[in-house]
């Protein structure tokens, strides 16, 4: 198809949207052209051969075949060549329903009931019933329709292969999502960045050349199937641009559960004939007890039980994951890493790694060359795009800090590319595409390369929500580049944006890659302890604060409350109690300090039993803790066995680096419990160097509870490519702010 004749069709469908208005909002407009474009091209698609389908249907009928039976031989019947189901055997097409336009809506629902059970089910989710009763109501139905008859627009096979009609529609869908991003953001990723994620995806993918290959695609998160479009495309080529191998055989999978994009990634690959029974309506991560619906909807991976050699998502992110939780949590708690959520479970309000975990087990097994054969696996590569909370969110020992720290020290996190801001319809924010992968070539085994480009991009003429930002060409060539070539410290041209321009100001060379091994992103969240020191005093003023300590409060209330008497007896008791103990310190001497808690607590026990009172631990506790205050002169509180006690307001925590000789898989598991003793003989001297140079310089006293140490991954991308930039001279800015002055000034004489 000749580029001018695709943007003709392209500018034509458009305007007949713009003839919804009124009854639609622009934004709303694919509710109405997607299906309709689908329909049109089907009618023309079964128009040839509709009276033979018609015969064939009453005569197997007649003979008593029904159902799938029936169902492959009326398709056999209706196309020439297709391989996937479609039929229509309503008998209606697009000029019989014009032909009647008093019942053109009815009519025109009846069509739809006759297709074949897929293409039904495509009109299903569209909820498409719906907007033919509100077009027919609108009086928009017959002018529609009647526009899609045009001779203008021809969307016949013998115009338009099936191939070129898919990417025809993939172009609409993309136009339509464009001006509908507030509401189909959510589910709709740049093309720019699709681009840009599969080419990352099968660079240095050898395997992918050879002739007749096999290989599959998977997007957990399908939405409208642009990802798996785009990789198809990019292997197999598009009948414009030549592919990488074309000779290749690429099956796709997905699963998707919002209904529209559901029916549009069926309704492109039906139009291009390729099947459709691999996408999955339905809720990957899965729904616990969902109602029972009859609309095909599928509560749990729809795709069990089955590897995929390479993967592509851009998952919900920032978005909660409450409706699966019942689901993840009982497969996580029953399966541990037989299932799909062994390292872990971030907090509920994003659960993007969740979809990372799902996809890493649908991996095939990695390849294990012996004599040069390989007696293991296809290995697989993951291709998702994350916002940045992913990278360094929740602490050391946390469900997103564990989950990291499987994917990295099992070798499988192979890269990250920071994109700019502003590139998404429903969100501002910086993004980043993982590579994740099982078969890393040899030079990248080990390591993690963290690519910056979020300077590689340019303004667009027309921004679409937030989105305001798009790479080029020329900017994915750069950013796949960085990637093939795996150089640390590399370095690239970007352009500098200056804020409030729209084109870029100039250039700048900056380093944008670099390259760590994989224990670099770990690190070691030790407790340090100082001692516990304090003084004591029986001053009234530390006497009164008794009152404030529950144990002592709790001697004066009483649980017997059915028995009135016994209640009151028991409230007085205890007012007794506390009138005695407060007698007793009262006895002491309140000018002394004692900064010694062995001595005051001797003291004390010897007031106690000299007045016969005798209270328990918990009150006792009570007292020291209402006359004493924290003192640094005072000798340090020991207990039983005379260890220091430690100081809970002077405990602080220090992230300290992984040693840089350690081996990875640590041995500690992912209840951060099991294997913590055999993490401590790796780590211990490691920690007290680090004490003994960082920290007893500063706070001699200080010692590390090893007993409390927990392992920590994070990914500070930002920090490992942030520039200095020194302030502006003070002259310079005061410079300014005196000829603003003098502007103002000036402004001000005009007025007066």
């Amino acid at each position: 198809m000749q580029q001018n004749h695709h943007q003709n069709l392209v500018g034509f469908i458009w305007n007949i949207a713009n003839k919804l208005r009124g009854p639609y909002r622009p934004p709303q407009y694919r509710r109405v052209m997607l299906p309709m474009i689908v329909l049109r091209r089907f009618d023309l698609v079964l128009a040839e051969n509709q009276k033979k389908v018609l015969a064939e249907k009453e005569r197997l009928e007649a003979r008593g075949i029904t159902g799938p039976a029936l169902e492959k031989a009326l398709s056999r019947i209706a196309t020439s060549g297709r391989k996937q189901e479609l039929f229509n055997t309503s008998g209606f097409t697009f000029d019989k329903l014009l032909a009647d336009p008093p019942n053109i809506a009815g009519n025109m629902i009846a069509y739809i009931q006759g297709f074949s059970p897929r293409a039904r089910d495509i009109f299903d989710k569209f909820d498409f019933e719906a907007e033919i009763a509100k077009l027919d109501e609108a009086n928009r139905l017959f002018l529609i329709l009647k526009e899609f008859c045009s001779n203008e627009i021809d969307l016949s096979p013998k115009t338009l292969s099936n191939l070129q009609m898919g990417y025809l529609f993939e172009e609409l869908v993309r136009k339509f999502n464009e001006q509908a991003n507030e509401e189909a953001g959510d589910h709709f990723t740049p093309r720019e960045v699709i681009r840009l994620m599969v080419q990352l995806l099968f660079t240095d993918e050898e395997g992918i050349f050879a002739p007749g290959i096999y290989r599959s695609i998977y997007d957990p998160t399908a939405g409208t199937g642009g990802m798996l479009s785009e990789a198809e495309k990019y292997i197999c080529g598009d009948g414009t641009h030549e592919g990488l191998n074309p000779d290749a055989h690429i099956e796709l999978f997905g699963q998707e559960y919002n209904p529209e994009s559901y029916a549009i990634c069926c309704s492109d690959l039906l139009i291009k004939d390729e099947p459709i029974d691999n996408l999955i309506y339905g809720d990957t991560l899965g729904v616990k007890d969902a109602k029972n619906k009859n609309n095909g909807f599928v509560p749990h991976d729809g795709h069990q039980e089955k590897k995929f050699h390479y993967m592509l998502s851009n998952p919900p992110f920032g978005v909660e994951w409450k409706p699966e939780e019942d689901f993840v949590r009982e497969e996580y708690g029953d399966q541990g890493f037989s299932g799909r959520f062994g390292a872990g479970l971030p907090r509920i309000n994003d659960g993007s790694l969740l979809f990372l975990q799902h996809m890493i087990s649908k991996m095939h097994n990695p390849p294990k060359l012996v004599d040069g054969i390989n007696e293991g696996g296809d290995g697989s590569k993951i291709a998702v795009v994350f916002n940045g909370s992913p990278l360094f969110t929740g602490d050391a020992g946390s469900g997103e800090s564990n989950i990291r720290r499987w994917i990295i020290e099992n070798d499988l996190l192979d890269a990250i590319v920071a994109l700019p801001d502003q590139m998404f319809y429903n969100t501002g924010i910086y993004t980043y595409v993982w590579i994740v992968s099982n078969r890393k070539p040899e030079h990248r085994r080990g390591k993690v390369q963290l690519i910056d480009g979020t300077r590689h991009y340019k303004k667009m003429d027309k921004s679409l929500g937030n989105k305001r930002n798009e790479l080029a060409e020329e900017h994915i060539r750069e950013l796949v580049r960085l990637y093939a070539e795996h150089q640390h410290e590399a370095t690239s041209v970007a352009p500098v944006h200056t804020k409030g321009s729209s084109r870029p100001t100039g250039t700048e060379t900056r380093t944008v890659s670099k390259i760590f091994d994989n224990h670099e992103f770990g690190y070691l969240k030790i407790t340090v302890e100082r001692p516990l020191r304090l003084n004591f005093q029986a001053s009234s003023q530390r006497i009164a604060r008794l009152d404030e300590q529950r144990a002592f409060a709790n001697l004066a209330t009483s649980k017997k409350r059915k028995d009135q008497a016994a209640y009151q007896a028991e409230i007085e008791a205890g007012k007794q109690t506390q009138a005695a103990i407060k007698d007793l310190l009262e006895e002491l001497d309140g000018d002394t300090l004692y900064r010694n808690r062995d001595e005051f607590e001797a003291l004390l026990n010897k007031a106690l039993k000299k007045a016969d009172l005798k209270v328990g631990a918990p009150v006792k506790k009570a007292i020291l803790a209402a006359l004493s205050e924290r003192d640094p002169q005072a000798d340090i509180c020991r207990g039983k066995k005379g260890n220091p006690e430690p100081d809970p307001e002077l405990r602080d925590t220090e992230h300290v680096a992984l040693p840089a000789d350690i081996s990875l898989p640590l041995p500690l598991k992912y209840d951060n419990e099991t294997g913590h003793d055999k993490l401590l003989a790796l780590v211990k001297d490691h920690c007290e160097a680090y004490l003994a140079a960082e920290v007893l310089p500063h706070v001699p006293d200080a010692w590390i509870d090893h007993s409390k140490t927990k392992v920590g991954y994070e990914i500070p991308l930002n920090r490992h490519f942030y520039v200095y930039e020194p302030p502006r001279p003070l002259e310079e800015i005061a410079g300014e702010i005196s000829q603003l002055e003098k502007e103002i000034l000036g402004m001000l004489a005009e007025v007066v």
